[in-house]
């Protein structure tokens, strides 16, 4: 049995249109020396193939390309591999695709973002969607660092400080994620240690190189470890199940 869609006849993914359908989206996105650029997908796609594991659900291709990396969330476009689309492109793509499974019947479907600059322009997305289809779907959107509690961000910062979502980029949590679900993909020897970066009260263009870390490292990622990864998940996936069940009627 699959719970992808990509492995599916049509007619077996038509057989789901009573199921919740997620959509997985990340960025491709520099994650300093230790971690790929693919890093944002793979969290997003392997949090939505445990989701669909306990709510019998289906899991879409995965959106690779996501909004405008920031400097100080991402590192923004200073790192050659860093692909960014416009929030116009970003909108107008999520709504093709959903507008797509609510002709083809399909009213569960849930977004599984794993970048910290989309979800602005997947809200707007939906909400469009909501619109032009006079509220035909129930469209759900979140991400993993959200459903974390403060009690679990105590235990997986046992060692350095929480530096805020913001600055952890390619730090503790996304470090132990990929550690737990692609190890083969980390290069834990280049590891930098990172210095704070500083977090200003205003944007600024045009970006300066000396605006990010030269690692691209927002913060340390010191203590990350496959167990952290593992808890992070145990923690994160009960609060998605639950997200879906209060959302989704009949599930």
């Amino acid at each position: 049995m699959t719970y992808r869609m990509e492995e599916m006849t049509w007619p077996e993914f038509a057989a789901k249109k009573d199921r919740v359908v997620i959509l997985p989206v990340g960025a491709v996105e520099q994650h300093a020396l230790h971690l790929p650029i693919c890093t944002d997908a793979v969290i997003a796609e392997q949090f939505a193939l445990r989701l669909a594991e306990k709510i019998d659900g289906v899991v879409m291709p995965p959106l690779s390309y996501g909004y405008k990396s920031k400097p100080l969330s991402g590192g923004g476009p200073l790192f050659p591999g860093t692909i960014d689309l416009n929030g116009e492109t970003v909108i107008r793509l999520v709504y093709d695709v959903l507008m797509e499974l609510v002709r083809d019947g399909f009213t569960k479907i849930f977004i599984m973002n794993a970048h910290f600059e989309n979800e602005a322009f997947l809200v707007e997305a939906m909400d469009l969607v909501n619109r032009d289809t006079k509220g035909a779907a129930f469209l759900v959107e979140s991400n993993w660092w959200d459903p974390l509690s403060e009690e679990v961000i105590e235990k997986i910062f046992d060692q350095v400080p929480f530096p805020g979502w913001a600055f952890e980029h390619t730090a503790v949590t996304e470090t132990s994620l990929m550690m737990y679900f692609a190890p083969q993909l980390c290069h834990l020897e280049r590891m930098a240690e990172a210095e704070p970066a500083e977090a200003l009260p205003y944007f600024r263009y045009p970006l300066k190189k000396g605006d990010v870390p030269e690692t691209g490292a927002l913060a340390s990622a010191y203590s990350s470890s496959s167990e952290k990864g593992e808890q992070i998940v145990a923690a994160v996936i009960p609060e998605l199940v639950n997200i879906c069940r209060k959302e989704m009627p009949g599930d």
